[in-house]
């Protein structure tokens, strides 16, 4: 695998930067966060996106705020950060099961008995833990996820939505990861990125990545993938997950369940990518995932995204939000059955269905 180009999270001398993912690609900043309200600010403005570089600048957060006092706050206190950081974005399990994950270690009886440099050091040993761990994991998905193509000859023409690459995760990413490796193993690959609307992960990030690592792709709407099926040999389509039920319904980014629905008819292969962390075996369908809800204007303006000299990166819409009203949610769920194979560190999970998703995870 060559090295990554591009990272989103930094952590140097106990300090965290973050890439603000809403300029690319036309600015290249990271931001200090100087206190877990930073971190969550910028979760929740999607300077950081992402599932897994969520949860890791999540913990990564928890250091800034340890850093930030003078003396070792009360446990409820601590408990509090915890609980308005899991509460950032709803949809994604990654950030929650970190934080338990955390709190197994940092449990009341270890907080009684250790002092704030202690605390300090295995906060941030823990983070760094969870930092490399992802990119690990990312490294198996995508090979597992590349020996899928083992038998195949000839050019590979894969669609993708929203952003699955590197700088949603540690490193390497999950869905772009698996592009990556079968870019490494030697394919000709062209890749057809949909925008994804609103937020344009797509046409800004995903094509970004990609065009550093000189990998041929296409821009697309997301209301041309119907098209492109139907008009071009498109051997397979890679998402990547935010949250997997214990049956493997699966919330992706809006426009996901589009794409799975297109993939049926055509009988394209829909593949998601995931970790282990992106399950959520406490609830059985994808009908108890809660949905995010976002702000209209993101829909009627488009006033959040912002080029390197302050203006808006695409023009603001007609629209009004006195006068017109906009849907906007964040996340749809891809029922199992529109889903060829979840593609996890572990192995490939296919069928999709609670049996098999309990067997690969010795659940």
């Amino acid at each position: 695998m060559k090295n990554n180009i591009v990272k989103s999270i930094l952590w140097q001398d106990g300090k965290l930067f973050l890439l603000d993912q809403r300029k690319l690609p036309g600015h290249e900043e990271f931001i200090e966060q100087y206190s877990l309200e930073d971190v969550i600010d910028s979760i929740r403005k999607m300077i950081v996106r992402g599932a897994p570089a969520i949860a890791i600048s999540g913990i990564y957060g928890m250091c800034v705020y340890l850093n930030s006092v003078s003396e070792k706050p009360d446990y409820s206190d601590f408990l509090m950060k915890i609980q308005n950081l899991v509460e950032s974005r709803p949809t994604a399990v990654n950030l929650r099961l970190a934080t338990e994950e955390y709190l197994n270690q940092f449990t009341e009886s270890y907080w009684r008995e250790s002092g704030l440099d202690r605390i300090r050091r295995d906060s941030e040993t823990l983070a760094n833990r969870f930092f490399e761990e992802d990119i690990e994991t990312n490294s198996k998905i995508a090979s597992n996820g590349a020996d899928l193509f083992k038998d195949h000859t000839g050019d590979l023409n894969i669609l993708t939505h929203c952003n699955t690459g590197a700088i949603a995760t540690a490193g390497i990413g999950t869905a772009l990861g698996v592009i990556r490796f079968l870019r490494d193993r030697g394919f000709r690959l062209t890749v057809y990125v949909s925008e994804t609307r609103p937020y344009h992960q797509g046409s800004r990030l995903t094509s970004w990545e990609l065009g550093k690592e000189g990998i041929e792709h296409y821009i697309i709407t997301d209301s041309m993938s119907a098209f492109v099926m139907n008009e071009k040999k498109i051997n397979a389509v890679l998402v990547g997950a935010d949250r997997i039920a214990r049956n493997g319904d699966t919330a992706n980014k809006i426009g996901t369940y589009s794409h799975a629905i297109i993939a049926g008819h055509h009988s394209v292969p829909f593949f998601v990518a995931g970790s282990r962390t992106s399950f959520d075996l406490s609830i059985a369908s994808g009908r108890e995932i809660p949905i995010e809800m976002r702000n209209s204007d993101e829909l009627t303006q488009n006033s959040f995204l912002k080029d390197s000299d302050g203006k808006n990166y695409i023009p603001p819409g007609i629209l009004s939000p006195e006068t017109a009203l906009a849907l906007n949610p964040s996340f749809d769920v891809t029922p199992s059955d529109l889903i060829s194979g979840i593609i996890t560190e572990m192995g490939v999970i296919s069928p999709v269905n609670e049996t098999e998703v309990k067997k690969l995870l010795k659940f």
